[in-house]
């Protein structure tokens, strides 16, 4: 979409600039390289995992199995379904989804998710979806009345290019603060209890590898300190490299405090699960759970290129490199996840803006564009949406 195509773009050109300029930014104090696998956040090494390889003795998946069967109880729990819901990054192009799960409760066969993981706009999505309908007002407001003003202010442009960015993400994190509130992250923290599990991801930039956050575990902390860090990793996980500043954050090593930077998990992926190597279906027969297990992607973009003459500049060359790439990135990752779940016998079901609609923002945050967007993803999921079974131009028997 156009929105998106131009935020990155405008990223690309930022970061090349600013190779060239004299930087003036605060000093870090990087994790040395050699300890990089030792850093942590409270509480310790169970909030987060590298989105790229498991670790080794990996059982989380059998302990939400296990949670949830103590939870439900019974030799009849063993057969009760699962659903997990994946949320694509976008832009405001999550409009989208956040209309899609409205229209989802409205026609009353949305499921409660056992796992949620968010990236990007998906990450910003995500709480709302974990938590259920009850959210489902409050996210509607967040993707239809807020301009783009409301969510980042432009920096001078010399000081946005000796920066770390061309804008200032400081009205995002104060809505953050507004709506990710001490009562939405409790609750969060009983939904982990209940073998429920709420992931978002972003990109170590110093690691260059993509970061899975368990944000129940987090909350679960109930301090201060956890609280911020959880709206700490949804900025992150939605800053756009270049347009919007990294985000630090403080991490230990032993006694010592060190700080990593975290930008937009769509730079490592546009949609996520567990890394490649993990077998779900093999955690869940591992304490006997053999229920149907369905996974719900959104992909808050149209999946099929558009044609368009490109003028041989600079601007409109990168700006159609740069979607090109998103685009396919993110088809890969669609077929990653499908044939994921063909090997665990998972029934896979796709979501996304079809090639029809054709509205063009005036801003990169439009609310007429995302309000066009909110009522479609609604309208569709309301009437009784037909998931798709595979990605386009996939299907294995």
């Amino acid at each position: 979409m156009k929105t998106e195509r131009s935020l990155r773009v405008c990223a690309v050109v930022a970061l090349t600039v600013i190779l060239q300029s004299c930087a003036s930014v605060a000093p870090r104090n990087a994790v040395p390289e050699e300890l990089v696998e030792e850093a942590s956040v409270p509480p310790g090494m169970q909030a987060r995992m590298w989105g790229d390889a498991a670790p080794e003795n990996f059982d989380e998946l059998v302990e939400i199995f296990r949670q949830q069967l103590v939870r439900d109880g019974g030799e009849e729990a063993l057969a009760i379904p699962r659903s997990m819901l994946l949320i694509s990054g976008g832009g405001a192009n999550g409009a989208f989804g956040a209309g899609l799960l409205k229209g989802w409760t409205e026609s009353g066969t949305r499921p409660e998710m056992t796992i949620v993981t968010g990236i990007s706009t998906g990450a910003l999505i995500a709480p709302y979806a974990f938590l259920g309908s009850d959210y489902d007002d409050e996210l509607e407001t967040l993707y239809t009345t807020l301009y783009t003003k409301d969510i980042v202010k432009q920096r001078p442009l010399l000081s946005g290019l000796r920066g770390d960015a061309l804008a200032d993400t400081q009205p995002l994190r104060e809505l953050l603060q507004t709506y990710v509130d001490n009562q939405m992250i409790a609750r969060i923290a009983q939904e982990h209890e209940r073998g429920r599990r709420l992931l978002i991801g972003t990109t170590n930039l110093d690691a260059k590898r993509p970061v899975i956050w368990n944000i129940g575990a987090i909350a679960a902390e109930g301090t201060k300190e956890s609280a911020q860090l959880i709206r700490d990793v949804m900025l992150a996980s939605a800053s756009i490299p270049g347009l919007f500043p990294p985000v630090r954050i403080n991490v230990r090593v032993g006694d010592r405090v060190y700080d990593e930077l975290h930008v937009d998990g769509g730079v490592a992926s546009q949609v996520f699960l567990y890394p490649a190597q993990v077998d779900l279906r093999e955690s869940a027969r591992t304490v006997g759970a053999e229920g149907r297990i369905t996974m719900y992607v959104i992909r808050n973009s149209i999946l099929a290129p558009r044609w368009s003459e490109v003028k041989p500049k600079l601007g409109p060359v990168a700006l159609t490199s740069i979607s090109t790439l998103i685009r396919t990135q993110g088809m890969g990752d669609l077929y990653r996840l499908y044939l994921g779940a063909k090997r665990d016998r998972i029934s896979f079901r796709l979501a996304y803006i079809p090639e029809t609609f054709n509205l063009e923002p005036e801003e990169e945050f439009d609310p007429v564009y995302m309000r066009g967007l909110f009522d479609l993803g609604y309208n569709m999921a309301r009437d009784g949406y037909e998931w798709e079974r595979s990605p386009p131009g996939v299907a294995l028997p």
